[in-house]
């Protein structure tokens, strides 16, 4: 397992007419072509309002309707974390799949105890947030292209996340997820030439691994920072009518039909520019970990966007293209005056629904 170290008059004359006119036709030649971030932007917001429209009408029955096999009301689930429930925090770190290393001390990374469900008032900056730094210790098999796995436990306080400890582990008092910290991206090399000498410009080094590995290389890659986040939600959720994409998240347990917390890896503003890769050179790997509360309507969003990777049949030259594509997006979010911005959206969202009325009607 992975070791942890913490630390423009009008004209009167015919040939006037025809002057201005060449005039107007020089001056719309010259008009600069739109931007294309203006562009896009444009298309996803008009594609995000009208998907926001279309699944307000397409709303299924409320909860409370909701009926089951023998006709009677389904009663709707609770969330199994009330408001203000006391919770411990285990983080671990390993290179297995399924963590059952608990015992290890070198694999837990981060223990925070005491946490408020539903608290957005604490911490270093008063928001909820918590925040954690510390490398993690790799072996040879992650330096050569191997996974490692994050493991997070919440527990309601006094109790632990190990099984075998039968006094202090309870199934309905512990929510778990995990996934893969690392990730695999693809390197092409391209044995392009100068015209001129008919000598390669490719690195040396990079040619024999091309020889080695193929014109296509597989390469595992890092990323510094995580944000784990809790959904504060306490929706009557019914199981087998959360809508798409939410239904990938929402837990339910089998025995008592109430749901876990909802956990939620966000790795949204994650650059692909700020990835590394991890190679024989690396011992540590520097890891920045936080925790933040997370509202349903923002988590709704984040949700919506990791959708794309089910809707993966152009295959995956788009697919990748489409991460730097997203970047650019995610840039100029970050980087647009946000009054503009807002103007932009409000501006949108009027044109949006201006259009689906005429398309309706």
């Amino acid at each position: 397992s992975a070791q942890v170290t913490t630390s423009n008059g009008s004209a009167g004359g015919g040939e006037a007419a025809a002057a201005a006119g060449t005039g107007v036709a020089e001056t719309q030649r010259q008009q600069p072509a739109p931007n294309a971030w203006q562009v896009i932007k444009g298309v996803l917001f008009r594609i995000f309002i009208i998907w926001a429209i279309s699944s307000w009408f397409r709303r299924g029955p409320a909860p409370q309707e909701q009926s089951s096999t023998g006709g009677t009301p389904r009663a709707p689930s609770r969330n199994l974390f009330p408001k203000d429930t006391l919770m411990d925090l285990y983080v671990y770190i390993s290179e297995h799949e399924h963590f059952t290393d608990f015992n290890v001390s070198s694999a837990l990374f981060w223990q925070k105890r005491d946490l408020v469900y539903g608290d957005w008032t604490s911490g270093e900056n008063a928001d909820g947030c918590y925040e954690h730094y510390g490398e993690v210790d790799i072996s040879q098999s992650v330096q050569q292209n191997g996974s490692i796995y994050i493991h997070v436990y919440f527990t309601k306080s006094g109790f632990h996340p190990d099984p075998r400890q039968k006094n202090l582990y309870r199934r309905l008092a512990t929510v778990h997820t995990s996934r893969m910290i690392n990730k695999y991206k693809r390197r092409r090399f391209q044995k392009t030439k100068n015209l001129l000498t008919g000598e390669t410009e490719a690195d040396p080094e990079m040619i024999k691994r091309a020889e080695d590995y193929g014109p296509v290389e597989v390469i595992s890659h890092w990323h510094p920072n995580l944000t784990i986040n809790m959904v504060d939600d306490h929706t009557p959720w019914v199981k087998g009518s959360v809508p798409p994409p939410l239904d990938q998240y929402v837990k339910f347990d089998a025995v008592s039909g109430d749901y876990y917390p909802i956990l939620y890896f966000n790795d949204y503003w994650n650059l692909q520019k700020d990835y590394f890769p991890i190679n024989e050179s690396l011992q540590r790997l520097p890891f920045r970990l936080s925790f933040c509360p997370l509202s349903l309507w923002r988590w709704q969003l984040y949700a919506a966007q990791s959708t794309k990777s089910p809707w993966n049949f152009l295959g995956e030259d788009l697919y990748e293209q489409s991460d730097e594509e997203q970047d650019s997006v995610k840039v100029a979010l970050l980087e647009t005056n946000p009054y503009l911005l807002a103007l932009t959206i409000v501006i949108s969202i009027v044109h949006s629904i201006f259009e689906f009325l005429a398309f309706k009607n």
